[in-house]
């Protein structure tokens, strides 16, 4: 399923950096991103780049805010994002940037930016801000933070069913 959403993330992002279409979409991890999601609108549909780009798509009602992904589903648009208050941010970086790297600062979401001037990809996760990402940097990027997991995970599963079902996990 990971590696699907990548795919899907990398079709969407490419195409929109080309047209300079901007973007944020964040994808939650540990850290729950429903108070964030409350403010958009429900959306609940499969991550394809077709309904990412339509989104995104200026001058209509769902372009402004942020996508939150969460479970594997575009949850909401139009969402808003906590802005960062840092100095340290560089002048030239706009109110997308602001607020990926803000949500970075109370979550562990990852955050991608589609740059509407420049067609910059760039990636918000925790205290980084990854900027101007070459195609296979992005991907190389999500693929590690989200697949790498995936896989981890199905081995911590695989010990915990393991344990459960033997004498030592206190089941006969």
């Amino acid at each position: 399923m990971s590696e699907r959403l990548v795919m899907e993330l990398d079709k969407a992002v490419q195409y929109m950096a080309k047209r300079k279409i901007g973007a944020l979409i964040s994808i939650e991890q540990q850290d729950l991103l429903d108070e964030y999601a409350a403010t958009g609108i429900r959306i609940g549909g499969e991550v394809t780049n077709q309904l990412l780009i339509n989104i995104f798509i200026p001058n209509t009602p769902l372009h402004d805010g942020a996508v939150i992904i969460q479970d594997y589903k575009i949850a909401t648009a139009a969402s808003y994002l906590p802005l960062s208050e840092s100095s340290f941010i560089p002048k030239e970086l706009g109110t997308r940037h602001r607020a990926a790297i803000g949500l970075g600062e109370v979550s562990d979401a990852i955050t991608i930016i589609v740059s509407e001037e420049t067609g910059g990809v760039s990636i918000a996760h925790k205290t980084s801000l990854l900027r101007e990402m070459s195609r296979d940097d992005f991907v190389a990027y999500l693929t590690d933070q989200l697949v790498v997991e995936e896989e981890e995970e199905k081995t911590t599963n695989f010990i915990q069913d393991f344990f459960d079902n033997t004498k030592w996990g206190g089941s006969e």
